[in-house]
C-alpha cells in the first residue's frame, strides 16, 4: 500500500463510521518513503478528536505508523483522553506508547499504553460512547 492510499482509507473510514458527525483534514502530506496527516474529527455527541500520524513506506512497501498523537476532547473542549507515542515518560511500561487520562495532572494522568491507530482509537470510542 502507498502512503496516498492509507491516507484515503482513513478518509473512506471517517466516512462510513456512523458516530462520526464531520471531519476535516487540517494538513496532508504524503511523499513516497513517509507522510504526514492531521484531522479534527466531530463526533455525533459533539465531543472531538484531533489526531495526527506521521507514517513511513518500508521495504516491503507495509506502511508503519512512525509517531501518532489522538487527543480526544467533549463539546466545551475538556480533555477526555489523549494516546501518544511521544517519548516522555521513558520508564513507563510499553515506553513510549502512553495515554493521558484526565486528572489534570500530566504526570498523573499518564498511563502505559500500547501501540495503536487511528483505526484502533475510533473503535475504543465507539465502545465508551456507546456505539460499537
Amino acid at each position: 500500500m502507498k502512503i496516498a492510499e492509507y491516507f484515503e482509507t482513513i478518509k473512506d473510514h471517517l466516512f462510513v463510521v456512523s458516530f462520526v458527525a464531520d471531519f476535516k483534514i487540517i494538513k496532508q502530506v504524503d511523499r513516497s518513503k513517509n507522510g504526514h496527516i492531521r484531522a479534527r474529527v466531530t463526533f455525533t455527541d459533539n465531543s472531538q478528536l484531533e489526531f495526527s500520524e506521521f507514517v513511513e513506506q518500508n521495504a516491503d512497501d507495509e506502511i508503519q505508523l512512525v509517531t501518532y498523537s489522538y487527543h480526544w476532547s467533549d463539546e466545551n473542549d475538556t480533555a477526555i483522553r489523549r494516546w501518544d507515542n511521544t517519548k516522555h515518560f521513558p520508564n513507563l511500561k510499553n515506553f513510549p506508547h502512553h495515554i493521558h487520562a484526565p486528572t489534570g495532572e500530566v504526570e498523573e494522568s499518564v498511563i502505559p499504553g500500547a501501540p495503536t491507530n487511528i483505526f484502533a482509537i475510533l473503535d475504543e470510542i465507539a465502545k465508551i460512547i456507546g456505539h460499537e
